[in-house]
């Protein structure tokens, strides 16, 4: 006779398992994982998107379009695209740093021709400009002899602290835009940067703060770079909007190339999506001046030894595309022109949108829109505001006020202004 204990066990056996729902997740390894924030811009998407109203104007996108509202390929880049091509290079994997002649010429094109640091400059091809920042934080984290810390503006692009942070560094914040003037808070940018640790790490925008559009005036770089020298700071800038800002590639990098003359061994970050339209490609650069060639020498290594682990090299055919860009001579000052064009029409929607509203009688001070520079712009407009503009007019944007200048063209900045004006006056 079977045992009490062996009857049950077999009984026991021969029933079927039945798992919960709530069982499984508790068995889920991942059932730890919170749900992530939405992501802003995802939203201002999906609600455009959702939107039926055949005039709705989408002013949160972050690429260029043209007068149409239509994405933009430059025929420079058409060009040196079909160059590349015909020529049936091979799909080899590039170096570390890079398809090998991009670096040098994304080098010139940022710290110029002529500049006498460009022999001490340890530059890789990364992948855009936040490849490019991901491998400056590192390179911080492992190398900075001061705090792992660094400096970011209020505001500042919303990936600038995420990157750093997961670097391993801490960020903190220091004053730049006056809600009160929309414009730069210059005196506390100043007095936040003399107050910060001797050798701290600070971010600047070279141009076209994003997302505010205000930027230091040449004179007030000059402030900073003296004041940031004096306290044995160390730059860091990112610059995505070279060209694409004031039409010109020279006055656009002003602050970078004055640093660099002052003595300043600067780190920057480079991005070709905005002004070559790269986007998708991931074209960018991450630079560092060194003091002399044997230093170079010894950060390109440690630069390699970072971005191996990292991504081990990055992808060729954007990089291929600029490099024809930047080293066919023709072709270069064909791309230039059409930069320029670029940046006059985002200069001509802000003359256009600012004008219309004073039409409209608006008793609101715009001179904010024509003052501030690329392709945002930080209206001034509260949350409530914006939200209004969005359920009440269909014109789609971040609730903080910032508006993708690119989302204007000729003939929506009319009927933008008057929605504007019903919500602001």
């Amino acid at each position: 006779m079977l045992s009490t204990l062996r009857i049950a066990g077999r009984q026991a056996a021969a029933r079927p398992l039945v798992f919960t729902a709530a069982a499984t997740r508790a068995a889920s390894t991942w059932s730890s994982v919170p749900q992530g924030p939405p992501d802003a811009i995802l939203g201002i998407t999906e609600a455009f998107k959702a939107d039926k109203f055949d005039r709705k104007i989408n002013l949160g996108v972050g690429a260029y379009r043209d007068d149409q509202g239509k994405p933009f390929v430059l025929p420079s880049v058409r060009q040196a695209e079909r160059q590349v091509v015909d020529a049936k290079p091979n799909k080899e994997y590039a170096g570390i740093t890079g398809v090998a002649e991009f670096p040098a010429l994304a080098a010139k094109l940022a710290y110029a021709a002529d500049s006498p640091a460009l022999d001490r400059v340890a530059i890789t091809q990364s992948i855009s400009g936040t490849g490019a920042l991901r491998i400056g934080a590192a390179f911080l984290e492992r190398f900075y002899p001061g705090d792992k810390k660094i400096y970011i503006p209020s505001p500042s692009w919303a990936n600038h602290k995420a990157v750093f942070t997961d670097a391993g560094l801490a960020v903190q914040q220091y004053r730049y835009y006056d809600k009160n003037t929309i414009g730069l808070d210059f005196e506390g940018m100043i007095a936040d940067i003399e107050a910060a640790p001797q050798g701290s790490v600070f971010l600047f925008h070279a141009c076209a703060h994003n997302p505010t559009g205000v930027d230091p005036t040449p004179e007030q770089w000059k402030e900073i770079s003296r004041l940031v020298k004096k306290q044995g700071h160390f730059a860091f800038f990112d610059m995505a909007y070279q060209g694409f800002a004031s039409g010109d590639t020279d006055k656009d990098a002003f602050a970078v190339r004055h640093f660099v003359a002052q003595g300043h061994q600067v780190a920057l970050c480079q991005s070709f999506a905005k002004n070559m339209g790269l986007y998708g490609e991931r074209v960018g650069a991450f630079s560092l001046v060194c003091a002399d060639a044997a230093e170079k020498k010894r950060i390109e290594s440690q630069l390699k030894i970072l971005i191996r682990p990292m991504y081990s090299n990055p992808p060729i055919h954007g990089a291929r595309i600029a490099t024809e860009i930047l080293g066919d001579p023709k072709l270069y000052q064909q791309w230039l022109g059409e930069v320029k064009s670029m940046a006059d029409r985002i200069i001509t929607m802000r003359a256009l949108l600012k004008s219309n509203l004073e039409k409209l009688g608006s008793k609101h001070d715009w001179s904010h829109i024509t003052s501030q520079i690329g392709m945002f712009a930080y209206t001034g407009l509260t949350p409530a505001e914006m939200e209004r503009l969005a359920k009440e007019y269909s014109v789609y944007a971040t609730k903080d006020g910032r508006i993708s200048v690119a989302g204007i063209t000729s003939d929506n900045v009319g009927r933008l202004a008057e929605a504007i004006f019903k919500v602001k006056g």
